[in-house]
């Protein structure tokens, strides 16, 4: 199949209609990995597990190499522009800030053909970036893996359910579904104009959570407890499933209740252990007693009080 065939790619002519249905499964695909991190090789392996054929990849490094080699054996490691050559669908799966650059460069060098599907896989951008390839007559998609990962097979596994932040021209939205379905995900659309807020949501909750249990684990050590892990897990575990149900109802511990001494004393205690967690605690004590106090659960009051000592200077 040339890769003209693909510029119907279910655009027009082949809604697919149901995707998880085999019977609507896309076209088997030669398929391109531009960025060989801890992404691209998953999700390629991800789109080759569904019968997909991986012809190419990309990486520089030589952490990325080895992950294409574990995650693709047998793939070809080429230069980009060979990858998009022999690609029918192209995974760009490079850093952020690295995605414009890319997209311009392969348009401008004519890397780019007609009715091939290029897609990236950015938190942060929606189909817009892309926007020098679609000139050249690519079919942009964006879908993002709402989920962390560690460049091993353990990826695999956590694809299946995995949420998909999906952004796409209206006639390639069936396309983008079936591709995510076939990932093993479950896409969520997302409008081009509030990716970025999207992503904001995402990374300052779960970056910000490794920065949070990291800091706790480090005060657990430090107060001798020897499997901080084995502690906090089960706390943490059963507090993340509270907020997720319930959200800010779910607050519990001083703040939400309004107990300025033990917050005090909490201050003490990390202003000689840890004058960096100190103000981690002091930004989020702040945060959680506002949000305490809008969901009633703390009188205005107390959170005055509260806010007085969290505010104070320090030197």
């Amino acid at each position: 199949m040339s890769t003209s065939d693909h510029a119907d790619f279910g655009v027009l002519n082949d809604p697919f209609g149901d995707p998880s249905d085999p019977g609507n499964r896309p076209a088997r695909l030669a398929v391109g990995v531009i960025g060989t991190g801890r992404v691209g090789p998953a999700l390629g392996a991800a789109l080759q597990l569904a019968g997909h054929r991986v012809v190419a990849a990309s990486g520089v490094s030589t952490a990325s190499r080895r992950r294409a080699e574990a995650l693709l054996p047998g793939v070809r490691l080429v230069s980009p522009p060979q990858v998009m050559a022999a690609a029918d669908l192209v995974l760009l799966t490079v850093p952020d800030d690295a995605l414009a650059e890319l997209a311009a460069g392969l348009a401008a060098t004519g890397a780019v053909r007609p009715g091939q599907i290029v897609v990236h896989t950015s938190g942060a951008h929606g189909v817009a970036v892309l926007e020098p390839a679609t000139r050249a007559g690519a079919l942009p998609l964006a879908l993002h893996p709402a989920m962390t990962f560690t460049g091993t097979s353990v990826d695999l596994d956590r694809l299946a359910g995995c949420p998909f932040g999906v952004t796409a021209p209206e006639e390639l939205r069936p396309v983008a579904e079936a591709l995510v379905v076939e990932m093993g995900g479950e896409p969520s659309w997302i409008p081009e104009e509030v990716r970025p807020l999207y992503h904001t949501a995402l990374a300052h909750g779960a970056n910000h959570l490794v920065t949070l249990v990291a800091q706790a684990l480090e005060l657990l050590r430090t107060a001798g407890v020897a499997e901080p892990g084995q502690m906090l897990g089960p706390l943490l575990g059963a507090a993340l499933d509270n907020a997720l149900r319930s959200g800010d109802t779910a607050l519990t511990g001083p703040v939400a209740r309004g107990d300025t001494g033990t917050v005090t004393r909490h201050l003490d205690r990390l202003r000689a252990a840890s004058p960096d967690i100190e103000q981690a605690y002091r930004a989020m004590a702040r945060a959680t007693a506002q949000r305490a106090v809008r969901n009633g659960s703390l009188k205005e009051e107390a959170a005055a009080a509260l806010l007085d000592v969290l505010n104070e200077e320090t030197h």
